[in-house]
């Protein structure tokens, strides 16, 4: 009998860092007394089991299709180069402990029983053979619910940005993280906090917007559900990201202080702050030539020592090993893990390259200080013993207890999943067609569905989702999940009409032999759907997702030229853009009789678009992102000082987009108005309330996202001309109205002025009110007085709601 096979007795004198009657401060210091430097070291590392087993299949596969390469199968950045380049033996690695184990549910396709038994498998294996017997943390991605065989697939971040709805976010992710946690998992890679700064990135579908506040305010929320299972959130990718030059994965980002200051670091803080995650993840890229995962300042001067975080920084997938082969900032990997370890990193993901033994000969050499290890080590095992994972009774068996009762996708997964793609589905403009029943319409009698996006359900899918992640190596399974596609949905949604179905090209292939077929099709029909957009993919295999960057904001492939083809049928033709990036449609909505605009709904995502079409939903949808009209020309954001936004002489290029950020469009209509400002004027560390009415004035019951904005008239660095400060969601009968007040400190008008210090400067504040940021028939005016005030992590972060009915 092991010492996992029983349990301890009653009178048993337990090691201090197993009771759990102590602080966990003493219980930590008590086992780092009694660790050897081997077995600290070996807490810093990890294993992704999965991936070497699935090296050896993928050389076991027959030849890859002409133009295609290994990477089409790759789930992380040079996962075949590294799972290629050899690791030691499983029960070598794990002789002194171990750190996380990686993705154990999420690399192949296995049921929730078969993953929690190869959990078992693997801490027994690690608890067993090092001598302390300290279980490792497991985690997994969970960026579109949990990355998982046959898990609900929610909607991808960009669509939580367009619910403008915190509460369904943290509603959501609080169900994701009750469904790791029955099966054994510690810790989600999620949420992405990255600020969208350029549409052209691959990876916009995995953030919630261009706003910083709508980022913050919504991820903070996705931490608090996830956080309140037990589930350790992670913040990803810290920081830049997003912004690299040209808008290329992984490349450099020539960024200055204070934008990432004002633009990129304040939805991390808040998510810290208010939301209150534990882990952080440093981004791939590097920051005015320092990479994020060797930057002291970023890790630990900013994170640690001013944010006060003291929860573990892990490395992105191979960052670490990246400092030598990709920024050739450091020698070789061994050097790479010294400067990871002492800018702030804790813990080396997937696996163990940078932050291997060598590491005990340069502490024993005197090159590297025991004390970052000490530092490190202590900030992982007090997560562990958080967690429980020290504790007396844990077993593995007892981590997986309700693994053999959990249904990855419930119906209750199924409705959350469901009201996310509703509330997430945009209306650009309803034209002449929309919608098709109810307003004196009948259903079309004959309606052709046209469209690459139209009969594939993985396109409703972004590329973290487990059918597009992995399920490619494995096309015999399908999708895992029940999922139709737009195609199904619209037949379901309108029985009794007649409905034909042409392809007409591929999602981003340039061949155009289908235009005939669907032109015909058009023709014969009293309405055309065309369902165009994007399919999810990994490094280059798909038009959206990591490493899928776009050359321009044109829909991919010939798509742009169908929708010409079909605009010249003199059929009605209502355009759906289902999408992980906002497209130029400028040529589009001009000859569109309905325009819509869904981001990667998930698995329930087409029928919210059918419901929308048909009228059966009230489309509540709001932009995250703006609209482009043309392909070039545009800012990346709405977050423009006035010569970024100035459309006058001084360029050619027009920077107005086609829709504006926060704009949805609805069957009903509604008025905002009666602005009232508590004060006119306020000390720079005061406070005052915003009010408006919100009135339906249609005839249907539908929602409204009230928003906020404000602009600094003269400040001493240059401001957005607006920004958004606070929204709310709203919903109102027919004839109803509701009193909206928005209570805002001083703190929220701060940003980094000239110094680099972060200051609430005196001056007039302009105040807009509205529905998107070019629709604010609101406005007035605040003087905040007083000195000029310097504020810092404590300052107010949020700007708090209170919504009333009107008297």
């Amino acid at each position: 009998m092991t010492a996992l096979d029983r349990t301890p007795a009653a009178d048993e004198v337990l090691r201090p860092w197993q009771d759990p009657a102590l602080p966990v401060a003493d219980r930590v210091a008590a086992l780092l007394a009694e660790m050897t430097l081997e077995e600290k070291v070996a807490q810093l590392g990890s294993r992704w089991p999965g991936n070497a087993m699935q090296h050896d299949e993928e050389q076991e596969q027959p030849a890859a299709p002409a133009g295609d390469d290994t990477t089409a199968m790759n789930v992380a950045p040079m996962q075949d180069v590294f799972a290629a380049s050899g690791t030691v033996p499983f029960e070598e690695s794990i002789r002194h402990g171990l750190g996380h184990l990686t993705r154990v549910h999420g690399s192949a396709p296995v049921t929730p029983v078969e993953g929690a038994a190869e959990v078992v498998r693997l801490q027994r294996q690690i608890v067993a053979a090092s001598r302390l017997g300290i279980p490792a943390l497991v985690h997994e991605e969970c960026l579109t619910g949990f990355t998982a065989y046959g898990a609900t697939v929610y909607p991808a971040a960009i669509a939580w940005g367009a619910t403008f709805d915190p509460e369904l976010v943290r509603r959501m992710a609080a169900a994701i993280g009750r469904d790791m946690r029955a099966v054994g998992v510690h810790q989600g890679l999620s949420p992405v906090l990255d600020v969208v700064r350029d549409y052209r990135w691959g990876r916009v579908e995995e953030t919630i917007g261009e706003d910083p506040y709508l980022v913050a305010t919504l991820g903070a929320a996705y931490v608090r559900g996830l956080e309140s299972t037990g589930i350790i959130a992670t913040l990803k990718h810290f920081a830049g990201y997003s912004a690299s030059r040209a808008a290329r994965n992984h490349g450099p980002v020539p960024m200055g202080r204070r934008e990432l200051m004002d633009m990129i670091l304040p939805p991390f803080e808040a998510a810290l702050t208010v939301g209150g995650a534990r882990s952080v993840m440093n981004s791939y890229c590097d920051l005015d030539g320092v990479p994020a995962v060797a930057d002291t300042w970023l890790l630990t001067d900013l994170l640690r020592d001013e944010w006060g975080f003291t929860g573990t920084v892990v490395s992105d997938y191979w960052a670490v090993p990246f400092l030598a082969t990709m920024h050739k900032v450091a020698a070789d990997t061994d050097d790479a893990g010294v400067q990871a370890l002492a800018a702030g990193v804790d813990v080396e993901l997937p696996d163990t390259l940078g932050f291997g033994p060598h590491l005990v000969e340069r502490v024993r050499s005197g090159e590297v200080p025991e004390s970052l290890i000490d530092r490190a080590a202590g900030r992982l095992l007090t997560q562990k013993v958080e967690l429980g994972l020290l504790d007396p009774d844990w077993t593995p068996e007892g981590s997986v207890a309700a693994a053999g009762g959990t249904d990855l996708d419930s119906p209750a997964n199924r409705e959350l999943a469901r009201e996310m793609a509703e509330r997430s589905v945009i209306l650009l403009d309803a034209g002449t067609a929309l919608p098709l029943l109810g307003e004196g319409r009948e259903a079309p009698a004959r309606v052709a569905v046209v469209g690459p996006v139209a009969d594939d359900p993985r396109t409703m899918m972004g590329c973290y989702a487990f059918p597009n992640h992995v399920l490619p190596r494995h096309p015999e399974l399908g999708l895992g999940v029940e999922a139709p596609s737009v195609l199904a949905a619209l037949r379901a949604e309108l029985p009794d009409t007649e409905f034909t179905y042409e392809k007409g090209c591929d999602v981003r292939e340039p061949g155009r032999s289908g235009f005939a077929a669907e032109a015909r099709a058009a023709r014969a029909a009293d309405l055309c759907v065309a369902v165009v957009g994007d399919l999810a993919g990994l490094f280059g295999h798909g038009t959206s997702g990591e490493g899928c960057d776009a050359d321009d904001l044109r829909l991919p492939g010939v798509q742009a030229e169908l929708l010409a083809e079909l605009a010249a049928t003199g059929t009605p033709v209502v355009v759906v853009v289902v999408s992980g990036r906002p497209y130029a449609l400028g040529d589009a909505h001009a000859v569109s009789a309905g325009l819509v605009q869904a981001f990667m709904p998930g698995q329930e995502g087409a029928a919210a678009v059918a419901g929308v079409l048909s009228g059966r939903l009230q489309p509540e949808g709001r932009l995250p992102v703006q609209i482009p009209r043309g392909i070039g020309g545009q800012p990346g954001t709405y977050l423009q000082p006035p010569l970024g936004a100035d459309s006058g002489d001084i360029s050619n290029l027009d920077p107005t987009p086609l829709f504006p950020f926060g704009y949805g469009a609805s069957y009903t209509t509604f008025e905002v108005g009666d602005l009232t400002i508590s004060d006119t004027e306020v000390p720079t560390d005061g406070e005052f309330t915003v009010s408006v009415h919100v009135r339906n004035t249609g005839g249907r019951a539908g929602g409204e996202v009230v928003q906020l904005y404000l602009h600094d008239a003269v400040a001493q660095v240059t401001r957005p001309v607006r920004q958004l400060t606070g929204f709310a969601r709203i919903h109102l009968n027919p004839g109803e109205t509701k009193r909206v007040h928005f209570h805002v400190h001083a703190d929220r008008t701060a940003f980094t002025g000239r110094d680099l210090r972060r200051i609430v400067e005196p001056g007039d504040i302009e105040i807009l009110v509205g529905t998107s940021a070019g629709h604010l028939p609101c406005h007035g005016t605040i003087r905040l007085t007083g000195p000029l005030r310097e504020v810092g992590h404590d300052r107010r972060l949020s700007t708090p709601v209170e919504v009333v009915a009107a008297g």
